[in-house]
């Protein structure tokens, strides 16, 4: 089968072509296992996390994607739960352990042995991919592959941020940020808690006419000042200095929301200009997304099938999959990402 792989660990500031085309062994699915005849896969930004270093793969060479949409091709052994041609998912989750008390009290995100999707095990950028039935979601008719593919990350780790931001009906939200996660984000939040205004901070200008159209009470640049002070504030930045702009929008006791697996070094000292009376004191809270578990996919899924939402995206050829990547790294863009290998 043709696949994209990852190498090497590499700046892209540099390097635009990361990743290479190859043929590679069409993997075989073994117990429990589905193999998957891929259709559509989702670019992120966390596969410039895995390329530049900040969370490298344990092996290379390796397949990235973790916003997977494909067809049932073939069951391994003992695999039960879908039938041969039925469409499924595949997200950032691929595996955990089911035992450790993390698992057992429903955070699987937090198993010391949880693997990831496209790092950890060869994901979706690639004609087909194997994956454990127990760790694929049925999706609904009502999304298109290429809808479907960014709501199983960038739909569901914004889903969890919003249940991590604790938001009651009618309080304030920020978004920072107003990339694929954000822009699917806003229109959940206005279905599942109709009296919340959000407010989006975005340094394009597009990005901002995006969350206006899209129903956002207020949009400004990163560095404007709100019109009112937020009760919770999630960020979808890739650096911190939006972090330290979002504490002083918090209301006492707000609570600001990262959602990103990594940042990047650059502006880190940023972290060092907070001012503890005007930043944090008055019980503002921090608190960091990781990972995602499965109840998280399940439920953005069947929220945004209710909805229902279409998710904006930009489709690519699977040997564009560089190209793609360094439109994620540009900043600016309106919707998702998409790998389309199939019509």
């Amino acid at each position: 089968m043709k696949a994209m792989l990852l190498c090497h660990t590499t700046d892209m500031g540099r390097d635009a072509a990361p990743l290479s085309l190859a043929e590679v062994p069409r993997p075989v699915p073994g117990p429990g296992e589905i193999l998957l005849r891929v259709r559509a896969c989702g670019v992120c930004h966390t596969e410039l996390d895995e390329i530049e270093g900040r969370t490298p793969p344990p092996r290379m060479p390796v397949i990235p994607g973790h916003q997977v949409i494909g067809h049932v091709e073939a069951l391994g052994p003992d695999s039960h739960r879908f039938q041969p041609g039925q469409r499924v998912g595949v997200a950032w989750i691929y595996s955990a352990c089911g035992r450790c008390e993390f698992c057992r009290d429903g955070r699987e995100n937090l198993c010391p042995e949880f693997a990831a999707t496209g790092r950890d095990a060869d994901g979706g950028y690639a004609e087909y991919m194997k994956v454990h039935e127990d760790f694929a979601y049925a999706i609904p008719d009502v999304f298109t592959d290429a809808e479907a593919a960014p709501l199983l990350c960038a739909g569901a780790i914004g889903w969890r941020s919003l249940r991590l931001a604790s938001i009651r009906d009618g309080q304030r939200l920020g978004l920072t940020g107003f990339g694929a996660s954000a822009s699917l984000l806003l229109p959940l939040v206005r279905h599942a808690l109709p009296a919340t205004q959000v407010y989006v901070f975005a340094r394009d200008a597009g990005q901002r006419e995006l969350a206006l159209a899209l129903g956002a009470a207020w949009a400004g640049a990163t560095d404007d000042i709100p019109p009112a002070k937020l009760h919770a504030i999630i960020d979808t930045t890739p650096v911190w200095r939006p972090v330290v702009k979002a504490l002083r929008h918090l209301e006492p006791g707000g609570r600001l929301v990262i959602n990103a697996i990594r940042k990047r070094d650059e502006d880190k000292d940023e972290l060092l200009r907070l001012d503890y009376a005007g930043d944090l004191w008055l019980e503002r809270q921090l608190c960091s997304v990781a990972n995602v578990a499965r109840q998280d996919v399940s439920e953005c899924l069947a929220m945004a099938a209710a909805i229902p939402l279409r998710p904006r995206v930009q489709a690519h050829p699977l040997a564009g999959a560089n190209a793609a990547l360094m439109e994620i790294r540009r900043g600016g863009t309106l919707g998702a990402q998409v790998l389309r290998l199939q019509a």
